[in-house]
């Protein structure tokens, strides 16, 4: 059985340090799972982590970064 934790609008904008807009686009424009109880809408913990990671941008290490300054 799923052992997720449904976060409310609020709690996610919380979590990710942003406004409640911020979630709420992201359910408009279907970029984030989200679930319907009733009016209100919820956001399982594991699609935040998911959403995370798949916006995450790694460092490039290039020949640049591993020389040392003079």
């Amino acid at each position: 059985m799923n052992e997720d934790r449904y976060l409310s609008v609020g709690q996610v904008a919380e979590l990710l340090g942003r406004t409640v807009r911020f979630p709420r686009r992201l359910i408009e424009e279907r970029r984030i799972t989200y679930v319907k109880v009733g009016r209100h809408v919820r956001i399982p913990e594991s699609a935040v982590r998911e959403f995370i990671a798949a916006n995450t941008v790694q460092p490039r290490r290039s020949a640049l970064t591993l020389r040392r300054a003079a």
